[in-house]
This record gives C-alpha cells, structure tokens and sequence, in this order.
C-alpha cells in the first residue's frame, strides 16, 4: 500500500474516531416500512423479481468437486440440476425431463455418467443433451437435439458457483464489479471447503442479512467480544447497486472499552492461550513494547505459512491477516475477505415463507497446493431449537451467532406488531441497510412500500416463545 494511501486511511480513521453526529454529507433518507419484512405480498414480489433476476450464490465448487458430480439446488423455489461437467465446466439445468416433466436427478447429489429419469428412463449427457429413449420405435419423428434440458445461466468465480434465471442479466463479472480485483487477492479458489452449517431462523430472510452488515448491535448483543474488534469504528462502503463492505479493525478494544484490557487479553481473545508470549518469540519484542496488532499479525503469518508460499506471504497485509472484512453482494451472498476468516454467508428464504429463513455458513481453509484435495466436506443442518454453538467447527463465532439469531425472532414479532411500522436506520452505522434497500426498491420499481399489509390486523404467526 502506498504511503499516501496508509496516510488517508489514518486520517478516515482520526475522523471517525473523533465524530459525534452524521457526517455533513449524509442526507436524511427515509424509514424503512415493516411490510417489506411481514408482507406475504411483498415477498412474493422479491421472489419474482430479486430471485429470479439476480446471480444467486447456489454452490461451493467442492460440493460437486469431480465431472459426473451433481447436486440439486431449490432454493429460489425451482426445481434446477447443478453439474460437473467432463470438460471441468459447471452447468445448471432444470431438473425437469422433457419428455413428461419428471426429475432427472432425485437425490440430493451424487455421481454419473448420465442423468436419467426415474420415471421413463429417458437419459442426457452431463451437458444435458438426450441421448437415449425407452421405445424409440414410439416416436419415430422425435428430434434428439430439440429435448436438451433446459439451461439456466451458471457462471463461477473461482470455486463459487452462481446462478440467474435472467437471460437478459448482466455479466457475473459486471455484478460483482471492483470487489473481483480484491477477492482474487484472498485467492477463494485455492480454500477447500471444510463444512457447511444450514441453521433455520425465525425471522424474514433480510432481517437475518442485516444483522451482519452492521456493528451497531455489538456492544449490547456481544460483551465478550469487546476485548478486540473496534466495531464502533467500523468503516462501511458501497459499491453500485450490488455491493458493500465493513471492515472492523481486530486487535484493539472497542472505543471507549480501552482501558478495561491490557494488550495481553486484547491479543489472546484472538489467538488463544499463549498466543501473546508466542508472538514475543516471532517478533523478539517483549511484553512492554509489543502492540496488539503486531502480536496477532506474527501469530497469523506464522499459521498463513502452512499453505501461504514465502512470496505470497510477503504481500499480505496485517489487515488482511486480521481484520473483519465482510461483504455483500447483493441480494444475499456475503463472504468474508482477508484471509483470518474465510467464511461465506447466504441468507436464503424458507419456501414461501415470509416468517422464515435459512442461514448458510460455509467454513472455507486455505491448503497447500502440493497437498491432496481434502475429504468431501460434512454438511451440518441445525433446527430451530439446536443451538449454534453446539455445531462442531464454528468455535467463537457459535456463541455469537446464538446471541445474534436470540434477537432475530423478535425483530420479526416487533416489526409485526410495531404501532409505526416503519423501521429507523442509523446514518452511517447503518447505511449498508439504507444502501440494500435502495437497491431492493430499484428492482421492485417502488421508492417505498407503503400499502397495508392484510397481517397488520392479525396478531403474529410466531410462537409465543420466539
């Protein structure tokens, strides 16, 4: 980084640090309605114009990591194939046979040369062309190459594997936009997939997704944490319509918290027992003039080293190696960036249910080149009373997440219930809100929603205990 570049960011972070009301540029933008989380009429217009419009996360490469692997994927309500092709390429096809509309596939995944379906075993390559018929007598002037399967737009980046319904739709690259550059830097393509966690919430899809792009809730939800991550510095961009960032300094005691924890507790809040004598070895600095950021980037480069080459290595950041760096791309695929925590979020309505969501956490590990491709990774499905922290691999973040998926279901019955229906907004603690929905309302062709919902006179579908 660019010594000028290193000297604005410090004065962003001076500015920040001493500011106590909204930035002069930020205008007054409106309350978000309750009816965008409670409506059923309002999400079934999300799932004809965002869902079907929009590149969705559908897969880790891992999960159909070899040609003939396939897997289905439901989760914008159509019944769609996801395969590995023989030329290495991933496709997605309708899982709907055209001969009476049977699936082609029924298991979640599996392995094959052809995909047959169950019902009249009509067959098609892994590139979805039919290429055997029971009877062929029975249709003397059927054309082979007019019953393909019908293809739907898949492109990857990296091991990410995305899908649109649109045709019409931009490029996977133009969606993403400037944030590709930087996560070709994080090298998502060389992480294996170590596991993916699916936990049901009790709330609307987008309450789920907020919680996460913002760290005004810390403090009052996170006490623990409060030893290490400044989130009330945290900086918040935009990008376009599709994409925003936070990043959160890691390393330094929330503001206004800095006294209440010395270096050493600061530092192996992080890195575990022993982590602080262990980075007064790397460094050769001693307890009295080591910095917590100097102690948690030595531990995390000595770790980076297993499968991070020298050269590689070199050019890492201390932010990259620390910093919460998490994302999202529009409308609910959130990675995060760096290379401390290659973790990816996906917040995926359940069914047609307004009321209901599905969180998806994929754990991702670096790995050496050199090595073997790790074990198929375990996919973890947790109900609505199994607890976050009692899921194997999550460690810290499964305390946090219980804190934070305790809140959700009542931000669902408040918003409910509440006598303005109208949600507020911080002005920049929140603006990657304000930011989401100025972009849900562009595709939905409205400023506001605004109508009455039919469920303002009913009282809430929750149970009482949520």
């Amino acid at each position: 980084m660019e010594q000028q570049e290193i000297q604005t960011l410090r004065a962003l972070m001076e500015y920040e640090a001493a500011r106590t009301e909204p930035p002069e540029s930020f205008p007054h933008l409106p309350d978000v309605p309750a009816g965008r989380y409670t409506d059923p009429r309002f999400f079934e217009l999300e799932q004809a114009e965002i869902f079907k419009k929009s590149w969705l996360f559908a897969a880790h490469l891992d999960e159909i990591p070899e040609p003939g692997c396939y897997m289905k994927w439901e989760q914008a309500g159509e019944p769609v194939v996801l395969v590995h092709t023989e030329q290495g390429e991933v496709k997605a096809f309708y899982n709907v046979c055209s001969h009476r509309g049977a699936p082609v596939v029924t298991e979640p995944k599996g392995k094959r040369l052809r995909l047959t379906c169950k019902y009249h075993g009509w067959s098609y390559s892994l590139n979805g062309e039919l290429k055997a018929i029971k009877d062929p007598e029975d249709f003397r002037d059927l054309d082979f190459s007019c019953r393909s399967l019908a293809d739907i737009r898949c492109e990857t980046f990296g091991k990410f594997i995305f899908v649109n319904f649109d045709p019409d739709a931009v490029s996977l690259l133009d969606w993403l936009g400037p944030i590709a550059d930087e996560w070709r830097e994080f090298q998502f393509d060389q992480c294996r997939l170590s596991a993916r966690h699916s936990f049901d919430l009790e709330c609307n899809w987008k309450i789920a997704m907020e919680a996460f792009i913002e760290s005004y809730h810390a403090i009052q939800t996170h006490p623990q944490i409060l030893s290490f991550p400044g989130g009330d510095n945290s900086q918040y961009d935009v990008f376009g319509d599709h994409l925003s960032r936070t990043i959160t300094a890691q390393g330094i005691p929330n503001p206004g918290q800095a006294d209440r924890y010395s270096v050493q507790e600061s530092v192996e809040a992080m890195t575990g027992p022993g982590g602080f004598e262990r980075a007064q070895e790397l460094t050769g600095l001693d307890a009295d003039t080591i910095t917590s950021r100097q102690a948690i980037g030595a531990v995390r480069r000595d770790e980076f080293a297993a499968f991070m080459s020298p050269e590689m290595l070199a050019t890492v950041t201390d932010a990259e190696t620390m910093d919460s760096i998490l994302y999202l791309v529009f409308p609910n695929f959130a990675p995060w960036g760096g290379f401390q925590s290659q973790i990816t979020y996906r917040y995926r309505p359940d069914g047609m249910n307004p009321d209901g969501c599905i969180m998806d956490i994929y754990l991702l590990d670096g790995f050496a080149a050199d090595q073997p491709r790790p074990a198929d990774a375990k996919t973890i499905r947790l109900d609505y009373d199994q607890k976050y922290a009692d899921a194997d691999g999550l460690g810290l973040l499964g305390a946090l997440f219980d804190q934070d998926a305790g809140n959700l279901p009542e931000v669902q019955r408040g918003l409910m219930a509440s006598k303005s229906r109208k949600a507020i907004t911080a002005s920049y603690q929140e603006l990657r809100i304000r930011h989401f929905h100025e972009t849900l309302a562009k595709y939905l062709a409205c400023l506001l929603y605004t109508s009455p919902s039919p469920r303002d006179q009913r009282g809430s579908r929750m149970p009482s205990s949520a």
